[in-house]
């Protein structure tokens, strides 16, 4: 098996203001990007195409503080700022109590899809507590 092809440290750079940590970048890369027929410039404005796409429920921008909510609240209030978005489409994933990410499904050209597979791992606890972003 060869080796995928190195991630230019200057795309890793880039991306830092979407993904949290460099290791994470590099990741994406080997073990989605090398087989998605991009080159990593193209993969990764892709990644930055399918976020801006994405909008974020007001109530949980510039959290200053944890807040604490129900998985199905987190689904119901990026539904509603989503046009075309619906539950079947994403999960809410907890680690713990703890909101550790939302998985939102996308097709090749960046429109919302079903995606039953990534529900299997959905947050089941009652509420989770998501923490606020790093600075402030």
């Amino acid at each position: 098996m060869q080796p995928s092809p190195r991630l230019y440290h200057g795309i890793m750079e880039s991306m830092l203001d979407l993904m949290p940590a460099p290791h994470l970048i590099y990741n994406e890369w080997d073990k989605h990007g090398t087989c998605s027929g991009l080159s990593a410039r193209a993969y990764f404005e892709t990644i930055r195409k399918a976020r801006a796409a994405v909008k974020i429920p007001p109530e949980f921008l510039n959290l200053s503080e944890p807040k604490t909510v129900a998985p199905a609240e987190i689904e119901d209030a990026f539904v509603k700022v989503n046009p075309g978005l619906n539950t079947s489409s994403m999960a809410v994933i907890c680690n713990r109590n703890r909101l550790s990410e939302v998985r939102i499904c996308m097709s090749k050209d960046l429109q919302f899809r079903t995606c039953e597979d990534i529900d299997r791992r959905a947050c089941r606890r009652d509420q989770v507590t998501m923490p606020p972003m790093r600075g402030g």
